[in-house]
């Protein structure tokens, strides 16, 4: 599926999901963010997807909200709609969907469209990205999880500063900082993107998705509630067919086929 603002490829186990508004830098509207999560829905319970690329057309990720939709009297749906109905219904799907989505970071990420590539398992950036928190530049405050992801990738006095005072990250400065995972050059990014995503894609899908789970409880877990976490997963994971195989290759010294199962 894919829609005017939205495309979908699938292509070697891996699902492209491209934000296709570059004549507005790739800012959301409603039928923008309403189709990011139809299509992640359908990536979600798609058997033939095991990794998941956001990224997005033109020069630019995302710049965020379309603010021209939110100063129009006719279209403006309100920001209890835009947050309940838009930015957290995409930011939980991108948690919870049980297979690795990477951001390809192809150009500025500002706003909203910041904070939903930092929610995104694997950050990966070229060498001509910046990050910006734009929000307090219009008198607005970090949402998109921002205030959520932010201060545990980089520290509370860091993430405090880049929210209040807005300032410009570029991408060689966010994974000094470890708010990404990794900076490529220009030229390298499309490669880069591909031999990642594929890597993931032919990996024991079932474990990533129970790293998955593990890392989002650690934000709120105890020790003890992680470590009893950890023993039912690590349980789990051991009865799954791709442990399976993944043993019998390391013995048999080969290489493993995972199925994802």
């Amino acid at each position: 599926m894919s829609s005017n603002s939205i495309q979908l490829k699938i292509e070697n186990k891996v699902a492209y999901i491209t934000f296709n508004r570059p004549e507005v830098f790739n800012s959301f509207n409603r039928e923008m963010a309403l189709s990011l999560q139809s299509i992640m829905d359908d990536c979600e319970i798609n058997d033939q997807v095991r990794a998941i690329v956001l990224t997005g057309n033109g020069k630019a990720f995302c710049a965020g909200q379309d603010l021209k939709e939110v100063t129009d009297p006719d279209l403006n749906p309100g920001f209890k709609k835009i947050l309940e109905e838009h930015y957290n219904p995409i930011i939980t799907r991108i948690r919870s969907i049980k297979k690795p989505i990477i951001a390809a970071v192809n150009g500025v990420a500002a706003g909203a469209g910041a904070n939903i590539a930092l929610a995104c398992d694997i950050v990966i950036a070229h060498e001509k990205v910046s990050f910006i928190q734009a929000f307090s530049l219009i008198g607005l405050v970090p949402d998109s999880a921002g205030t959520f992801f932010l201060p545990r990738l980089i520290g509370f006095q860091k993430a405090s500063a880049l929210a209040m005072l807005g300032d410009k990250v570029s991408a060689q400065e966010a994974e000094r900082l470890g708010m990404i995972y990794k900076v490529v050059s220009l030229e390298s990014f499309g490669e880069e993107i591909d031999k990642t995503a594929i890597k993931l894609a032919n990996m024991p899908t079932k474990a990533l998705g129970f790293i998955k789970e593990l890392f989002n409880s650690s934000m709120t877990n105890t020790l003890e509630d992680q470590l009893a976490l950890e023993s039912k997963l690590q349980i789990e994971a051991a009865q799954s067919e791709d442990y399976a195989e993944g043993v019998a290759a390391f013995i048999g010294k080969r290489k493993p086929e995972f199925k994802g199962r």
